[in-house]
């Protein structure tokens, strides 16, 4: 059983305000996030930051250039008035494989969709994802050969914590473990706490 710090391929940092997240991350931590990429048809885009070297932070928020996007973003940034982790990611070499484990352990992470986005230079990433089922419980991952976004991303951050909170820290810890992962839930409202580390010292969100 792996930890969940072994598994993370990244945070998702949901922001009303893409460029105020950044400067409070280059002045806070000391590292100003990579340009990641526009979300078409779904109306957002992304900067990125290091973790190590198969985990990174994404910041997205509200593409800009996107402005008639019609219904809700995803990852609730229409919703937030302030940074929050709403969502966190595991990587897997097989979705198919990893939900019929899951399955199997007595939690559906339900079913994979296929997704791209355009890097400034041009490149196109493609992967697969389940869709989320609550802020806690993780969802699945693959990279399909793609570059791992944590190659090119801006470095010098440290994820120091990771830590999930639930009125029901049973089912989510059960629900973790169907994923392989062996991680304590605490018991309180439904909250991502996570610790940053920079060269400026540290940053904490939840």
């Amino acid at each position: 059983m792996d930890t969940a710090m072994e598994r993370l391929d990244h945070l998702v940092l949901a922001t009303p305000d893409l460029l105020a997240t950044s400067d409070l991350l280059a002045r806070q931590l000391g590292v100003t996030p990579s340009p990641g990429g526009s979300h078409a048809g779904r109306g957002t885009r992304n900067l990125l930051a290091r973790l190590g070297s198969r985990s990174y932070l994404e910041i997205i928020g509200i593409d800009e250039d996107q402005r008639d996007h019609l219904g809700p973003r995803p990852f609730r940034v229409d919703e937030i008035d302030t940074p929050t982790v709403v969502n966190w990611a595991v990587g897997v070499p097989d979705t198919r494989g990893a939900r019929l484990n899951a399955v199997n352990a007595g939690y559906d992470p339900g079913p994979a969709s296929a997704m791209q986005r355009i890097r400034p230079d041009g490149v196109v990433l493609s992967w697969l994802l389940t869709m989320p089922t609550s802020a806690t419980t993780p969802f699945l991952i693959d990279w399909l050969g793609s570059t791992h976004p944590a190659e090119d991303a801006a470095a010098g951050i440290t994820l120091i914590s990771l830590r999930v909170r639930h009125p029901d820290p049973k089912t989510v810890s059960r629900q973790i473990r169907a994923l392989g992962i062996a991680m304590t839930v605490e018991q309180g409202p439904e909250a991502l706490l996570v610790t940053l580390s920079g060269p400026r010292g540290n940053l904490t969100f939840g």
